[in-house]
């Protein structure tokens, strides 16, 4: 009698096993900017995603142009950026499928308490990016191909000026390092929102710029082309993608409002 109940026992656990593991998708890879890893987004969302489908995402964190070179490599499922030129080229090109809008937040030029240039109170960045030319100001560029970057470098252009000099420093490194980097040289830098309300009271920096139409800025998620790459866990950034433009995910963005302040405005079209 026991060993009957016990084989019972095995087979149950076995189908019960069997049962998990049909429900659970392989591990997802993402590769993302800095912005939605180091604002905290991305640690607020993803246990919520993985919770409900039993599937694990591993992040790798870099700007936009490395996150798109990695996932046109193959070595991701699926990305999340925001530098739509970049994606729609992406797309086109046939390396991503499945663009879905997510969110938005907007850009800030962030500066020291000082403000050498006069800039704070500003609703102009072209002018604000003059001022900080006219009056050797240091700024520190992300220098990183990342959607940031691209932006700042497309301001300078538009603003007609071309920053040189020792004033003008590419780091090459990501948001929350370049914030950190800005206030030990008492310099302005762009930012993304959301990585700047993270590092608000480690750096001391304020905004001295924001409310620009031209400082919006977009994030897009897109699947890798499986027909591109045949080991991709297409099923897997599906599922992550459907989630967080359900709402549900939707929902979660809005509510992630760190010191109560609202960080990213869910933007997905359902």
């Amino acid at each position: 009698m026991q060993r009957r109940t016990l084989f019972v026992l095995m087979i149950a656990a076995t189908l019960a096993s069997g049962t998990a593991a049909a429900a659970t998708t392989d591990a997802i890879r993402l590769s993302t900017t800095t912005s939605t890893e180091n604002s905290g987004l991305l640690g607020y969302l993803l246990p919520a995603f993985e919770a409900k489908t039993g599937t694990k995402v591993h992040v790798i964190s870099v700007g936009t142009g490395k996150a798109l070179e990695l996932a046109k490599n193959g070595d991701v499922d699926v990305t999340l950026v925001h530098a739509r030129p970049m994606e729609d080229k992406f797309v086109a090109d046939g390396y991503g499928i499945d663009r879905r809008d997510v969110m938005y937040n907007d850009f800030v030029v962030a500066g020291p308490v000082a403000d050498p240039a006069g800039l704070r109170g500003s609703h102009d960045v072209l002018a604000a990016f003059r001022k900080i030319a006219s009056s050797g100001a240091k700024f520190i560029s992300r220098g990183d191909n990342s959607g940031t970057d691209l932006m700042e470098k497309n301001y300078w252009k538009a603003a007609g000026v071309q920053p040189a000099g020792s004033s003008y420093i590419s780091a090459g490194l990501g948001m929350g390092e370049v914030l950190n980097m800005a206030a030990e040289l008492q310099a302005y830098t762009l930012t993304d929102r959301a990585t700047y309300g993270a590092y608000k009271a480690r750096t001391g920096l304020e905004i001295v710029v924001e409310g620009d139409k031209s400082m919006f800025n977009p994030y897009g998620i897109i699947a890798v082309n499986p027909a591109r790459h045949k080991d991709i866990n297409y099923k897997g950034a599906r599922l992550l993608i459907d989630w967080i433009t359900s709402a549900e995910g939707q929902q979660k963005i809005a509510a992630f409002r760190p010191a109560g302040q609202q960080l990213f405005f869910p933007s997905a079209s359902r």
